[in-house]
């Protein structure tokens, strides 16, 4: 199976408060990206592709409302907290964390968890408690994942290495990938990789050779767990990620790299064209 994902990020935010968000209202944002996109995505056949998007959390609630009762997109949130709520248990004493819980409850079918910015903001705050161990920014990751699986979410599990620590790649991406993911049910994972490195402007986008290099690598170490590009799936590599065996899919997020930067939903479902189509037009 194919997977596509699209990352909104916090692409809700309007120009004239430095955000990218031409396309609708803030308040009709959500649904207007759902109700211009799923009845275009229906010509695809769900056991061979699965649509998911994942929206900042204070739009999940009109991303869900606008889904059509045959909709092809799952609705995805932008991360859980490493604890839930249990009856007999913790209510819900989680002010200012979103316990998996809450995002089932809102209608998440998907999430999102251990994208590169995640990891940085974690790291961020352990480094300032003095905590250099990158294993525990894993663990914690490993604590959503399986508060996610328990409320029945699906989960896109992202791992990737920084330019400094490309020469033990091996070492970071085995990490993330056995302490991520451990005691965990892997049928409700998909693993994204994004080559940290790589990815902003000036830099040299991963070659078709090095995200090869790293699919096997992923399928060899989970055992053949899908995994689809998480660094940019876009017009211009569509062709060359279509054309590679080990790759699944890919992770979308800005659609327009120039001039009006942001997210459209009809150059969204352009790049889907181009992947499903092996990059070509038809």
């Amino acid at each position: 199976m194919k997977h596509i994902y699209l990352n909104l990020k916090r692409f809700d935010v309007p120009v004239e408060m430095g955000g990218v968000n031409r396309l609708a209202p803030v308040a009709d944002w959500a649904g207007k990206i759902v109700e211009e996109t799923q009845e275009t995505l229906k010509v695809y056949d769900p056991s061979e592709v699965e649509f998911a998007m994942f929206f900042p959390e204070i739009h999940i609630l009109n991303a869900a409302a606008a889904k059509s009762t045959d909709s092809p997109i799952q609705v995805g949130c932008q991360g859980v907290y490493r604890e839930d709520t249990a009856v007999g248990g913790n209510f819900g004493a989680f002010t200012t964390n979103r316990p998996a819980s809450s995002m089932a409850a809102a209608g998440c079918d998907a999430v999102l968890i251990g994208h590169c910015e995640e990891r940085n903001d974690k790291m961020g705050i352990l480094a300032e408690a003095g905590v250099t161990d990158t294993d525990a920014v894993n663990r914690i990751l490993n604590q959503e994942i399986r508060c996610a699986i328990a409320r029945g979410m699906k989960v896109l599990y992202c791992i990737g290495e920084k330019s400094e620590e490309q020469e033990q790649w091996q070492e970071v991406l085995g990490k993330q990938l056995d302490i991520g993911l451990k005691d965990v049910d892997t049928s409700k994972v998909v693993i994204a990789y994004e080559p940290i490195w790589s990815i902003g402007p000036g830099k040299t986008p991963a070659g078709k050779d090095y995200i090869t290099k790293i699919a096997r690598f992923v399928k060899e170490r989970t055992g053949g767990m899908d995994i689809v590009y998480g660094g940019g799936l876009k017009q211009d590599n569509a062709k060359m990620l279509a054309s590679i065996p080990e790759v699944d899919g890919g992770l979308i997020a800005l659609t327009r790299f120039s001039g009006e930067i942001g997210y459209y939903p009809e150059e969204y479902l352009e790049i889907i064209k181009l992947y499903m189509n092996g990059g070509n037009e038809k």
